[in-house]
């Protein structure tokens, strides 16, 4: 039988093997460069995508553009071109051929840093919109993604049905002190440790705690 959850053991665990494993992509590029521009095009970039090709087409698309002016330049196929082959390359590219208008006319050419704001960007929705915020500004926001709805109802933590619900439900009971870390940890155990089949519970920091609900 698990131990009685406890938020803050597991997030003191999950912080130790945080920096034993791979950084999640948009973490690395945010520590590397600092510019909210970049994490919100590689947090764009990252949807479907998995970190490998997300962590490639950003450096290709980096070595062409800087900031949204450089972003502005580049024609629908040659923004394709850099991105391919990230999930629905299309699509974000087509994103990104509006991005710059869209910070010119409505935030001076910032990336603004509150949600609401946020989604009024194309290709932002409010897993993109928090992660930008936590991530780039260092500011509070549960940015909730599948890794992150799947591995908080299997501890138990949550019951919820989706992302939203679950974003909504941690708002009322996860700490404020722990909003900033809990994607990137619980992300980096979802891809490393806490897999969606045939989760490595030997190996886990905090067997002790999880329910292992619909783990077999």
């Amino acid at each position: 039988m698990a131990k009685k959850f406890d938020i803050d053991a597991v997030m003191a665990a999950l912080g130790k093997h945080f920096v034993e494993v791979k950084t999640p992509i948009v973490d690395l590029i945010q520590v590397q460069t600092k510019d909210p521009f970049k994490v919100l095009v590689a947090t764009i970039l990252s949807a479907r995508t998995k970190d490998e090709t997300t962590a490639k087409a950003s450096a290709a698309l980096f070595e062409h553009v800087k900031d949204h002016h450089d972003l502005r330049k580049l024609s629908f196929d040659e923004i394709d071109r850099l991105i391919w082959p990230v999930g629905f390359h299309r699509q974000k590219s087509t994103y990104l051929m509006n991005l710059p208008d869209v910070l010119d006319k409505e935030f001076g050419g910032k990336v603004p840093s509150e949600i609401d704001d946020l989604l009024k960007l194309p290709g932002v929705g409010r897993k993109t919109a928090n992660l930008v915020r936590a991530v780039a500004f260092s500011l509070p926001a549960i940015c909730v993604d599948v890794h992150v709805h799947r591995i908080s109802n299997r501890w138990g933590y949550i019951t919820t049905k989706n992302p939203l619900e679950s974003e909504m439900a941690l708002r009322e009971i996860l700490p404020l002190k722990h909003w900033l870390d809990y994607n990137s940890f619980v992300v980096a155990f979802g891809q490393n440790l806490c897999l969606p089949r045939k989760p490595k519970c030997s190996q886990c920091p905090i067997y002790d705690y999880c329910a292992r609900i619909g783990v077999k």
